[in-house]
């Protein structure tokens, strides 16, 4: 396992103060290259347009045509959270917008697999739609978009993974990361490319009258909690244009108007609705929307998603909870026999002699849960892990997952071309991606992948660093500073949360909750004494000499009973 190396950013220069901030929170802001209080006011009115997506006037004018004659429209969406809130925006607003015959498919990923499949297509018929609408997919489903219009069904694809070398022949393609599309965030989640597409059909619906004949026309803000938790959800890079849209979603949440479902799935999760950050988004309503893909069927997730029955969405809502235990249960088990699988290795070979990409596989592992295996993996070893399941006719399914520094997809691409017909098929993102190979390829492809990764990256891309904010003085550890802290984001991928680091004296410790390290701390030259608390960690950690450490943490406030304290959330501690 590798040591972590904790690194400070280093200093802007030359970069003008945002008036009315707290002086950490200003460097903060400037550790993230904002020079301006324009690029952290996250109005609606600064969101990008959509006119420069490639392909959107094509798809609105199909999609348009198939509201207007009542045609009967079929959602195919993802098995992930963003797939379920890409499919419930869709649905919301299609049905806001007039459109009668909507109607949703998910693929079940144990008897379709991903995308837009022939066979889905196939299935798809019995619901006899004119159109199909993917969202979240439909990038790599040359095949099955090819099978649809044979069958007389028009195709839009939105997407946001990344291009192959050949696009399916579908009516309109709208995916910011297709060659030749010049609209400016390529980050965008596959939640809000279709936020984009629907928001251009609502102009041209109304500038040819449609809302103006007894239809009340829809406010599109109304789904911005639903394009916030995809986006959260998906781990996409919060550029300006993302955090935009996540912060109107969050705050939409925090009044109260947001979707009864996701409102019951934070209640079950023990969120404060009215609280609620990005971090509640991605930690407890995405891995419990995703249980639902993962261990059963997606659509459970999203009838969550679309009902407006409060009561409905809070059974949903308590299956959901019960299925994300289940999903832990099984998680828990599989990362034993992976830990294991890897014990000889860490046992006799120097850490830093570990391969450059970890490849696991286990014919007992279950396929929903692999994909977060391989994140459990890359975060103990800090390698790109691809972990694989077994799936049907002699094939295994991969999921992988990258650092920083390595973009995955195109990783497995280049594996692809040098090995023609080892890979049967794969897509995803930089930072995560989906293959199939036969059984009996594993340890070609191992060697193939291991050999590239290794090119591709050097000793000190392999190497862990946490970049911090700094330290903070005694004066610093305030409930003003953590609230102001808290709400300054939205904080996520590549705008990390603001994270300081100090030496504490360790004035007392307990382990709570049989693995949480619970502490009483004490900031060098200070009498101040603050309560701190370390995940997952136990007291060896501390070292021999408990009395003093280095810790990583996040300013926080802790809420219990309605009674806020201050309290360190510690990423990362070693002895002093």
């Amino acid at each position: 396992m590798n040591k972590i190396a904790i690194s400070r950013y280093r200093p802007k220069q030359n970069i003008k103060k945002i008036q009315g901030l707290h002086p950490v929170l200003q460097t903060v802001l400037q550790h993230r290259n904002i020079e301006s209080a324009d690029e952290v006011d996250n109005q609606l009115c600064n969101m990008l347009s959509y006119e420069s997506l490639q392909g959107i006037n094509r798809a609105v004018a199909t999609i348009v045509e198939a509201v207007k004659e009542q045609k009967k429209i079929l959602i195919v969406g993802d098995f992930d959270a963003d797939g379920a809130t890409s499919t419930a925006v869709a649905i919301r607003l299609l049905r806001q917008f007039g459109a009668e015959h909507v109607s949703y498919l998910v693929p079940n990923r144990f008897d379709f697999g991903y995308g837009l499949t022939v066979e889905l297509v196939d299935y798809a018929q019995q619901l006899k739609p004119d159109l199909i609408i993917t969202v979240d997919n439909g990038i790599s489903s040359i095949d099955g978009v090819r099978h649809a219009r044979s069958k007389g069904i028009k195709v839009v694809v939105t997407d946001h993974h990344l291009a192959a070398e050949y696009l399916p022949e579908a009516e309109a393609i709208v995916n910011p990361n297709q060659p030749g599309c010049l609209f400016p965030s390529k980050s965008i989640a596959g939640v809000g490319v279709i936020f984009y597409v629907l928001m251009a059909v609502r102009a041209s619906l109304r500038e040819s009258g449609w809302f103006s004949d007894g239809r009340s026309e829809p406010n599109l803000a109304s789904v911005l909690d639903l394009v916030a938790l995809g986006t959260v959800a998906d781990v996409v890079p919060l550029d300006r244009n993302n955090r935009i849209l996540v912060d109107q979603g969050l705050k939409r949440i925090r009044s109260g108007s947001c979707a009864p479902g996701i409102s019951s799935i934070l209640k079950v999760a023990g969120r404060n609705q009215f609280n609620c950050v990005a971090s509640d988004l991605g930690f407890a309503v995405g891995p419990r929307l995703n249980a639902a893909g993962r261990l059963k069927d997606m659509s459970l997730g999203i009838e969550c998603l679309i009902s407006d029955d409060e009561r409905y969405c809070q059974q949903i809502a308590e299956q959901l909870h019960t299925l994300n235990t289940e999903r832990r249960s099984i998680e828990s088990g599989m990362l034993e026999q992976a830990m294991a699988a890897l014990d000889d290795l860490t046992k006799t070979i120097d850490a830093k002699k570990i391969p450059a990409a970890i490849v696991l596989y286990n014919q007992q592992w279950h396929q929903g849960v692999i994909g977060i295996l391989a994140s459990r993996i890359k975060e103990q070893f800090y390698r790109p892990v691809i972990a694989f399941a077994l799936s049907d006719n002699g094939e295994i399914k991969g999921s992988a997952r990258s650092i920083k520094g390595l973009n995955i997809r195109d990783a497995i691409d280049l594996v692809d071309k040098a090995h023609p017909h080892l890979i049967k098929k794969f897509g995803g993102h930089a930072m995560a991606a989906g293959l199939t190979i036969n059984e009996d390829q594993l340890a070609l492809f191992d060697n193939a992948f291991t050999a590239i990764v290794a090119e591709l990256l050097s000793d000190d891309d392999l190497t862990n660093v946490l970049n911090t904010d700094g330290e903070l003085s005694a004066d610093d550890f305030t409930m003003g500073l953590a609230e102001q802290l808290r709400y300054a984001g939205p904080w996520g991928q590549q705008f990390p949360e603001p994270l300081f680091d100090n030496d504490f004296e360790v004035i007392e410790w307990r382990i709570v909750g049989e693995k949480h390290l619970k502490l009483k701390l004490q900031p060098e030259n200070s009498e101040l004494l603050v309560e701190a608390i370390a995940f997952n960690t136990s007291d060896q950690q501390l070292g021999q000499n408990t009395d003093k450490i280095r810790a990583v943490y996040k300013l926080d406030v802790n809420e219990f009973r309605n009674n806020k304290t201050l309290q360190l959330m510690i990423e990362y501690l070693e002895p002093a």
